[in-house]
């Protein structure tokens, strides 16, 4: 049996639903295949969504028109904003998600969307003809033909998983593992590695004693992810607990060591460095006496608790003993072990910016399959993938984002010009321009990019241009209000701030730290009147143009720097150099810009082994 679509999605994880939704609402016919229904969008390790950074990515994907964000305020058990004692830019939106029914609520939104179809299969090849994908073939013998193939496997390739000595096939547990697609792939000549990522145990909620524990609640304010106007606010506020790890823990962890499959040779891939599991924590840090851990619900109606910071490999028996060496556990029944999995990853420096394959074409790779690790970073991708897709079956200019645009610009630029060795994470320091890429102006970003695309709906662009007006209304008022002392000093004393010895505009006092908008209206009824004219979304767009109030200067400066370099970013380099026969480069580089064959000027410098000189040289020839 054979079917034919435009663009064909394989595998239905967060990368896959976001690149599926995102072709289909553009007006691509697409097909998602996933190996179980079921488990759409599933949650595999933490059920929470956000966090440093990756709150960030979730908010960009949401003003481009994604799900993910929309999703996640559907299903939050618990939200939190992450680093509120320090600057906006480090602001990172989380939630603790309930896993079943994000499930149900992504496959809900993929089944009404329009050009969409699933197939439940599994993909064992793709059928590729002069160079250019042509489809793919599943494992009951059905043939799809595609003009584009994304490919969002996760760890479902070759995927192997570790319990001490006792090793599984299987992508997740209880859950096949996918073969032969890899060896389908690297026969067009895409070299691939292997990656190890981990997850800990599941505990039953009735065997815990929570008295032992420090209970950590939620927040409930105008916060969350998605900038729709959607009327939701996490008003369901489950609580997560901490305690910690002991000297008596680790000596029993210590003991299993010999049948680790990280120590003992069993495992050879590389985990993620930020994210160790805890035999990794006490071999790196033996003189640590205690390690933190959240227990984390995965539901509102479950009592399944998710272990945070527990992350292991080693024999159940261990885990569990070990765990009832910490009194909150002493009475501990678990639903299943932690365990390791191995399995396949692509070199993303074989990637175009679009995520398009260098070496086939119209075939798309996006999510843990580029060597990264997080549902956000793989959504991040997935949707743009999906767009791309769109765009080679349709005409139009390929869609990238640069590093001072979006975090996923810095996260896609970071895999195709540096590769990985390892499980690749975003981190607010991976990016240069962190005063830019703010949660809160993800919207201002993106959104009108994806709306000129048709992507983002009339609905969130109208929202946009409406929050835009209320900015500038309000950034006018305060910039050409005049404050006088004697009208606003007993209050700024109050506040804690130095009072004023001659008049300033209004500007000038919420640039002050401890001034914040909303306090000034209650003092300033001028301001109130223009507060109140905000029809939609008030405090979001108060908290916007407060922000822009605050550091404007750094925002200035930021963007100065990155308009500098974006001017490096003009200059094209694909294609015009044959970079073994410069003898005036270094060997790594001419090795290096061999191997990525960058765009750009600014590209080529941000491959390691590319240095300054190197640079120069080529700055030179452009000029000739």
């Amino acid at each position: 049996m054979t079917f034919k679509y435009d663009v064909i999605v394989i595998g239905a994880g967060h990368a896959g639903c976001e690149a599926a939704a995102a072709s289909a609402n553009l007006g691509s016919s697409t097909c998602l295949i996933t190996m179980d229904m079921n488990k759409i969008a599933q949650m595999s390790c933490n059920p929470a969504i956000g966090g440093i950074a990756k709150g960030q990515i979730v908010r960009e994907i949401d003003a481009l028109g994604g799900y993910t964000g929309i999703v996640t305020d559907r299903t939050a058990i618990q939200f939190r904003l992450l680093n509120r004692s320090k600057g906006p830019a480090m602001w990172s939106p989380r939630a603790q998600c309930d896993r079943g029914k994000f499930i149900w609520a992504w496959r809900e939104i993929l089944e009404n969307t329009p050009n969409l179809h699933i197939w439940q299969d599994t993909v064992r090849r793709i059928l590729v003809d002069d160079g250019e994908i042509r489809g793919v073939e599943t494992v009951w013998g059905v043939t799809f033909l595609a003009r584009c193939v994304v490919l969002t496997a996760g760890t479902f390739l070759n995927g192997l998983m570790h319990i001490g000595r006792v090793m599984l096939p299987g992508g997740r547990m209880a859950e096949p593992a996918s073969y032969e697609l890899t060896e389908s792939i690297a026969a067009q000549g895409i070299t691939f590695g292997r990656m190890k990522t981990g997850t800990p145990v599941r505990i039953d909620g009735r065997s815990v004693h929570y008295e032992d524990m420090e209970v950590q609640q939620g927040e409930c304010d105008f916060h969350k992810f998605s900038f729709l106007d959607n009327g939701v606010r996490h008003l369901r506020q489950l609580p997560c607990w901490t305690c910690f790890t002991n000297d008596e823990v680790h000596e029993v962890l210590r003991q299993g060591l010999p049948d680790s499959p990280l120590f003992n040779g069993q495992i050879q891939s590389i985990g993620p460095r930020y994210c160790p599991s805890i035999e990794t924590k006490i071999v790196t840090f033996p003189d640590k006496p205690q390690h933190q851990l959240f227990l984390e619900p995965e539901g509102e109606t479950t009592r399944e608790l998710y272990l945070n910071g527990f992350s292991s490999s080693l024999p159940m028996e261990i885990q569990i003993e070990a765990l009832k060496k910490i009194p909150a556990f002493r009475d501990l029944v678990v639903y299943r072990p932690g365990y390791a999995i191995e399995y396949d990853y692509f070199d993303p420096t074989q990637l175009k910016h679009t995520l398009e394959s260098k070496l086939v074409r119209n075939l798309f790779f996006a999510g843990q399959v580029n060597g990264t690790t997080g549902y956000e970073e793989a959504a991040g991708q997935g949707i743009v993938a999906g767009i791309n897709a769109h765009i080679n079956c349709h005409g139009g200019e390929p869609f990238t984002l640069g590093r001072n645009e979006a975090y996923i610009g810095v996260l896609i630029d970071d895999l195709v010009t540096k590769g990985v060795d390892e499980p690749y994470r975003m981190f607010t320091s991976r990016a240069e321009y962190r005063i830019l890429l703010r949660m809160d102006d993800a919207d201002v970003r993106l959104t009108e990019k994806s709306w000129k695309l048709g992507l983002a709906t009339s609905e969130r662009y109208e929202l946009l241009k409406r929050k835009r007006e209320a900015i500038d209304r309000i950034l006018s008022f305060t910039r050409g209000y005049s404050m006088k002392p004697a009208l606003i000093n007993d209050v700024l004393e109050a506040l804690g701030t130095t009072p004023l010895r001659q008049g300033c505009k209004l500007a000038e006092l919420i640039n002050r730290p401890q001034v914040t908008l909303l306090q000034m209206a209650e003092h300033v009824p001028a301001l109130k009147r223009e507060l109140d004219t905000i029809t939609d979304r008030k405090e979001e767009t108060i908290e916007a143009a407060e922000i822009l109030i605050k550091y404007e200067g750094y925002i200035g400066r930021e963007r100065i720097i990155a308009d500098k370099l974006a001017r490096l970013e003009a200059i094209k380099i694909k294609g015009r150099f044959d970079y073994n026969s410069l003898q005036s480069l270094s060997t790594e580089a001419r090795q290096k810009l061999t191997k990525i064959d960058p765009e750009t000027i600014a590209q080529a410098s941000r491959i390691p082994g590319v240095s300054p000189s190197d640079i120069n040289v080529l700055l030179v020839l452009c000029g000739r």
